[in-house]
Formats: structure tokens, C-alpha cells, sequence
């Protein structure tokens, strides 16, 4: 059980990822191809990079009915993870299926509606958030799809005014599940995303955000990523961290310079989970400095959060170097350093 004292709470979707598996063939008649099934989801993959990491950490998730559901568990419980966030739901695990064109290319087919990730209620999120809560980690699907983003968008702004920990947000949008047919299946639209999300944003000490993003949430200024970065920290976040794949990270503060640091250069496997263990490298070292306020944060000068940042985009390397979400422990994160 994690200790209620300076726990990292990450709320979101937990999701099957159905990666086929090419080598295996299709059999016979190519009727039947073969998939290995991956735990995913944006929460998923920040807890466990960061229980990997040794920081205490809160999976605050609904655990769907059936098989797959028991994989999930095991996953986050092998990285250390409380479990005791886990709230036991009667609908179905989310399943995204992907498949791959002649080409490489990937198709991805989502089977979420009517999914566990969508209905939270006040009550529960009341019941499993720790006490000790010092960071809470929200964004993707779950925070901008109803019902349950009501309820995430209510959380977030009683933790806000409380001022009881940092909130932390991660827009991470999926644009077949934010528009479109499959979008609207799930009560989502463009505009209604993007309402949902600026609730949060408004509420955000740190926001994590991708040019890809950008580029859908904002699409006539993702050319400007360094004036973005700058004008979403004046909204109201202390800490803007912007990524742009390999390209180097943005870092902006209010009122400050915009800074930028080069990610590590490294032998790419892909990068699933990158832009997660990123996020959860960033957590762990504000942690271990003991910034667990607005206040620390806006008074940390920009040498001592720039080693973090720099900590952070090795975890991120590190995990682009092997298949799939996959981030390093603290012992191989400390060998890297060296």
C-alpha cells in the first residue's frame, strides 16, 4: 500500500492494446491473424514509469469486467503501484485493435463505448484519491468524455482551490475518439473537447503537451510552437512543457524566458509511451526536490528544474529504446546518468 505522504495520483483510462503480431502470420487461408495484448492508456503508463522510478504512486483507474482486465492489474501491480485506486466496474475494458497497412502503416479500430474509463461519479474519485495526494496527474480520453469527465472536471478544481497538491494535466488527444463517427458515438465533438479541456487547463499548475496536440487543438498556431508554449504558461500554468518528437523540449514559464533542452540522442525502437514516461520522470523529480505546491514551483529557479527536465526526456529515451510502453527502473535510469 502506498504511504499517504507525498503520493503522485494519476487518474485516467486504462486500455487493451491489440498489436498484431506480424511475424506470427495469419494462417492458411490469412483469416486469422495473431495479436499480443498490451496494457496501455495514458494513467497506465505514467504510474507504472513512475513506480518504476520509486516514487509512490496512486493508480486511480475503473477496472473493467473480463479477461483482459486481470493483465491490467498484474501490470501496474509488478511496477509497484497502489492498487488501492482501482475501483471495480461492471462495463467492459476499452480494447484499441491495430492493425497495419501494406504500407506499415497503422489502422486502429477502438472498441470504448459504454467502457469502464467513461463513467466515473463524484463519489468514487472521493473515496480513492490518497489524502497525501502532492501531484494529480488527469488528462486524455477520460477527462474530455462524459459522463465521467464531469466528475474529473470537479476534482480537479475542489484540488485546485484547495491547494493541496500541484494538478497536472495532460491533453493527450485521440482525434478518432475526440471527433468523428466513433466521437460522436461517445458524446465527444471538436468543440466539446476543447470547452472540456480548457476547464482543466484554466486549473493546471503543469501541462504537458504535445505539437501534435497543438496541432489539433489549436491548428492556426501549432506553426508558432515557441510563441504557444509562452501564451499557454500566461493562461495560468507555472510550468508548460511542450514536445515535439525528437525535437528539442520548450519549457515556459510565466513572465520567464522560453528555454529549450535537446532530448537524448538514442536508437529508437518506437515510441509508444514516450511522452508518458516523460511525464512521470518530470513527477519523480519534482518530488525528490520536495515541490509539491504552486509556490515551490513558481520559486525554482530555472538550474534546478532544468536537471529534472533533463532527467525526465532520458526516461523518455530510455523507453524509445525498447518495444512498446516499456520505461526504465531508477537503477537503469542512474546507469544512464553515468
Amino acid at each position: 500500500m502506498t504511504s499517504d505522504r507525498s503520493v503522485l495520483s494519476v487518474l485516467g483510462e486504462l486500455v487493451v492494446d491489440m498489436l498484431p503480431d506480424v511475424a506470427a502470420g495469419a494462417g492458411p487461408h490469412g483469416t486469422a491473424p495473431h495479436y499480443v495484448a498490451r496494457p496501455g492508456g495514458n494513467a497506465l503508463n505514467v504510474a507504472v514509469a513512475a513506480g518504476r522510478l520509486g516514487v509512490p504512486v496512486r493508480l486511480l483507474a475503473r477496472l473493467g469486467t473480463g479477461p483482459l482486465a486481470v493483465g491490467l492489474r498484474r501490470h501496474v501491480e509488478l511496477a509497484g503501484v497502489d492498487l488501492a485506486g482501482l475501483v471495480p466496474a461492471t462495463e467492459p475494458v476499452s480494447l484499441a485493435v491495430v492493425g497495419l497497412g501494406p504500407d506499415g502503416s497503422p489502422d486502429y479500430g477502438f472498441h470504448v463505448q459504454g467502457a469502464a474509463d467513461w463513467q466515473w461519479s463524484d463519489e468514487e474519485l472521493a473515496a480513492v484519491l490518497p489524502s497525501g495526494t502532492a501531484i494529480l496527474h488527469v488528462g486524455s480520453i477520460s477527462s474530455w468524455t462524459p459522463p465521467g469527465c464531469e466528475a474529473i472536471a470537479r476534482l480537479v478544481e475542489q484540488v485546485a482551490a484547495d491547494g493541496r497538491a500541484l494538478v497536472s494535466v495532460d491533453p493527450n488527444i485521440r482525434p478518432m475518439l475526440a471527433d468523428g463517427p466513433v466521437g460522436t458515438a461517445l458524446g465527444n465533438s471538436a468543440a466539446s473537447v476543447r470547452t472540456r479541456l480548457d476547464r482543466l487547463l484554466f486549473r493546471a499548475d503543469i501541462v504537458k503537451v504535445s505539437a501534435e496536440d497543438l496541432a489539433w487543438l489549436e491548428p492556426d498556431s501549432a506553426g508558432d510552437l515557441d510563441g504557444t508554449a509562452l501564451r499557454w504558461a500566461d493562461r495560468g500554468a507555472a510550468l508548460v512543457l511542450l514536445t515535439d518528437g525528437g525535437a528539442p523540449l520548450r519549457i515556459a514559464r510565466p513572465g520567464r524566458d522560453l528555454l529549450r533542452r535537446e532530448p537524448p540522442r538514442v536508437t529508437v525502437a518506437d515510441t509508444v509511451g514516450a511522452g508518458d514516461s516523460l511525464a512521470a520522470g518530470l513527477f519523480a523529480g519534482l518530488l525528490d526536490a520536495g515541490i509539491t505546491t504552486r509556490a515551490a514551483l513558481e520559486e525554482l529557479p530555472d538550474e534546478q528544474l532544468l536537471p529534472i527536465i533533463d532527467d525526465a526526456a532520458l526516461v523518455a529515451a530510455l523507453n524509445c529504446t525498447r518495444e512498446g510502453a516499456d520505461p526504465p527502473t531508477r537503477e537503469e535510469l542512474e546507469a544512464a546518468r553515468r
